[in-house]
């Protein structure tokens, strides 16, 4: 970064901003990891045990873009300071409970926290970062995620084989201390504008209701509950979300950014990034019964089977940054995509048995590779596509992109395994599915290739 003015402030300024990124992104991989420990403490099903997952995701879903709104109308740094706070004092909250249903709520408060944090952390990024080397603050995001995504099960191992699984909350404690004191003092002010009218509340509550109703029936109908009730639900979401995305049209600044949908480049790019997640989550929630059900490999063997990876696309998503700074983001998208179809075709084209575990690892890697090279340009071309003072709508929306794509693949997993027979045919399935998502988004990708070379 020596060619353009990058200071010892901006270097600390991103690490604030990462710390409680890996923070936010640990909270589901480890606490995934300690649910059946839990389950045994509170004495619940397994079941209602991933209500401590799903709950945090859940709010996370249906708060970003309100708090996403209110970092570009008031302040990306008081929006991120006080997410923060409330994430780290409902990390104390999480330890100390004792029950299920304190438990639960306290991981509410920790999702409340959560999305404020994601919902302005693009935002954020945007305005440390120079233009010119924004594609690596945003590799370096990513980056971050696909380490916290891998050491996940392993850190909460390590924690959870010398202490109880409350320390899997209290680590979050000194981080978010210091997280909070750097942010104060170093984090950027928003750009200065004219007018930032009134918070919209009624829209805030609007996007609440629609988000958790619909995203609740959703993931109800997957886990088979009673259809009827979860029709109701989903009817009542999906008439609340007419009535507000009919609101938000008249709107200057709308708070579900259809403004920006009107931006032939990030409409086409937000398309793109729900069909990849939707591609990603349906291989990376399939594979594993096939190696656990179809190959016998051990618990912990799968999971290692799995790391090459997160680890790949951690490697490559640096070097796609600085590639896409001289050629063409769309197009390196769209090859990204391609070579994760590749990857996912080797995968079902493995032997069906006495396979060895390298053979296996260095097709994930491949997957990995391909998604690394296609998240990074996607991510450059959703953010220079918009205005500065909306990056906040901008990015809360890529997050929610991102959330959406990730629960309809996990939903798709669910309802094939249920309509098919036997692990094999239904995780086959499931690959099919990833290839034919992974195809739309890198045509997606392509035919934004034009518009990608004017605009950056």
């Amino acid at each position: 970064m020596s060619a353009v003015k990058f200071s010892i402030r901006n270097y600390v300024a991103v690490i604030a901003v990462l710390i409680v990124l890996v923070m936010t992104v640990l909270d589901v991989t480890v606490v995934n990891v300690a649910l059946p420990v839990m389950a045994d403490k509170f004495g619940i099903s397994d079941s209602d045990a991933v209500w401590i997952v799903t709950v945090y995701q859940l709010v996370i879903t249906m708060l970003l873009l309100p708090m996403s709104s209110f970092g570009d109308r008031y302040s990306y740094r008081r929006c991120f300071m006080a997410g923060v706070l409330v994430f780290t004092i409902s990390s104390v909250m999480c330890a100390l409970s004792g029950s299920f249903a304190m438990i639960v709520a306290a991981r509410a408060l920790q999702g409340v926290g959560a999305a404020s944090v994601m919902g302005v952390n693009i935002a954020l990024t945007r305005l440390i970062y120079p233009r010119e080397v924004l594609g690596r603050g945003l590799a370096l995001n990513a980056m971050v995620i696909a380490i916290a995504t891998a050491a996940g099960p392993t850190i909460a191992g390590a924690v959870l084989s010398g202490a109880s699984w409350h320390w899997l909350f209290l680590i979050n404690v000194p981080f978010g201390l210091v997280a909070f004191i750097l942010g104060k003092k170093l984090l950027p002010p928003n750009p200065s504008r004219e007018h930032h009218g009134h918070y919209d509340w009624l829209s805030a509550i609007l996007n609440v209701v629609v988000f958790g109703l619909i995203f609740l029936s959703v993931g109800n109908f997957a886990r088979k509950g009673d259809v009827t009730v979860n029709t109701c639900i989903l009817a009542v979401g999906v008439v609340t979300g007419i009535f507000y995305v009919r609101r938000q049209l008249g709107m200057e600044s709308p708070m579900l950014p259809v403004d920006l949908f009107g931006i032939r480049l990030y409409s086409l790019s937000i398309s793109t990034s729900v069909c990849s997640f939707i591609a990603q989550n349906l291989a990376m929630i399939a594979l594993p019964f096939m190696f656990l059900n179809s190959y016998g490999f051990s618990e912990i063997t799968t999971g290692l089977l799995m790391t090459p990876w997160p680890l790949a696309t951690m490697i490559v998503s640096p070097l796609a940054a600085s590639y896409v700074e001289r050629h063409n983001a769309g197009i390196t998208a769209a090859c990204g995509m391609a070579v994760y179809a590749v990857g996912v075709v080797l995968l079902i084209s493995a032997p069906s048995s006495g396979i060895a575990e390298w053979n296996i690892a260095w097709r994930m890697a491949v997957c990995g590779i391909g998604f690394g090279l296609f998240q990074t340009p996607n991510n450059i071309v959703m953010v220079m596509a918009t205005p500065v003072h909306r990056t906040g709508g901008a990015g809360g929306m890529q997050s929610t992109a991102r959330l959406v794509g990730q629960t309809l693949g996990a939903t798709f997993v669910t309802i094939v395994f249920a309509m098919t027979t036997g692990v094999v045919t239904s995780v086959r399935v499931c690959l099919y599915a990833a290839i034919g998502f992974a195809i739309m988004a890198g045509l997606f990708s392509l035919s934004r290739a034009g518009g990608v070379r004017e605009k950056i």
